[in-house]
């Protein structure tokens, strides 16, 4: 497994500050994120959890996913979760030329905005990998760059669930942007450690917020 870190090196957030890495506040106020869905039989549990819990989350969605399970996508706007961009075909931004990485989110904005009566303006770039250029194109066309503060790491096959709680409960605070995934891959950890986490940071004061 390449190298990651379960909470942002603050070096790391003040070099691209130009991206959003948290949102400071002092209400114990967080923000619970969601990539690389929908996916059949996890965003739906997904799902599931927050309407039980009154949480409102922030969707970072693949477009290939959403032409593949509309019905799912659709959920998860009526129910009034945010939705944000992260590409057409989950692109590292690092390996593909400017122009078609820019295009591919262009594409996936084009099937989100079928189902939603406006455009998105967050962008998550996938394995957090994206060039200078590709986010100051993204900028111009109204997007927000949305990075986090602590990776649940339950994408890691290699990490055991209990490992992935402890990522999530031991690095939180308030403004926290958190990661997880509502994939087949990171499904074991997710569904172990969200309604654990959930518990653990409700009784600790915190309030789960979207991002706008």
């Amino acid at each position: 497994m390449s190298f990651y870190w379960i909470k942002t090196n603050a070096i790391i957030k003040r070099y691209f500050s130009n991206y959003i890495w948290d949102i400071p506040n002092k209400e114990n106020r967080i923000y619970l994120t969601f990539d690389d869905g929908p996916t059949p039989g996890v965003t739906e549990w997904v799902l599931e959890l927050l309407k039980k819990e009154n949480i409102k989350a922030t969707f970072f969605c693949i477009g290939k996913n959403i032409e593949a399970q509309p019905n799912i996508f659709n959920s998860l706007v009526k129910e009034g979760h945010i939705i944000g961009n992260h590409t057409m075909n989950h692109l590292n931004g690092w390996k593909n030329l400017d122009e078609n990485y820019l295009e591919n989110t262009k594409q996936c904005e084009t099937i989100i905005k079928k189902h939603q009566d406006k455009k998105p303006c967050l962008f998550r770039p996938p394995y957090g990998r994206i060039k200078r250029k590709q986010a100051i194109q993204l900028k111009k066309l109204g997007y927000k760059i949305i990075m986090w503060d602590v990776l649940s790491a339950d994408f890691d096959t290699q990490i055991t669930p209990e490992k992935c709680l402890k990522n999530v409960i031991s690095s939180v605070k308030s403004g926290s942007i958190i990661v997880f995934h509502d994939s087949l891959k990171a499904s074991k950890n997710l569904k172990y450690t969200l309604p654990k986490a959930i518990q653990h940071l409700k009784q600790n004061g915190f309030i789960f917020e979207t991002i706008s």
